[in-house]
């Protein structure tokens, strides 16, 4: 398993907040920013885990290794996952 640091970004938008990995370009919502984050969570392993099903895991390495280039005016939260 590899420990893997991706960066999520939340931010309110007509009532709900957003919630985004920058990284793999996952999306999720919830009705506060913790619920955006743990269903982004949540999204992001489902992800990871369907990629490593069909084969295509490696093809994400890039998206998982680079660092993000730009800056998001939203609130960013990081958490570790395991790949």
């Amino acid at each position: 398993m590899t420990k893997i640091r991706l960066t999520v970004s939340i931010w309110e938008e007509e009532g709900v907040y957003v919630s985004r990995c920058q990284e793999l370009e996952v999306a999720s919502c919830g009705d506060s920013p913790q619920e955006a984050l743990d269903n982004i969570r949540e999204a992001i392993d489902l992800y990871l885990v369907n990629a490593r099903a069909l084969g295509i895991i490696d093809e994400l390495e890039p998206a998982l290794t680079a660092l993000p280039t730009h800056t998001c005016p939203h609130s960013v939260n990081s958490f570790n996952s395991i790949i």
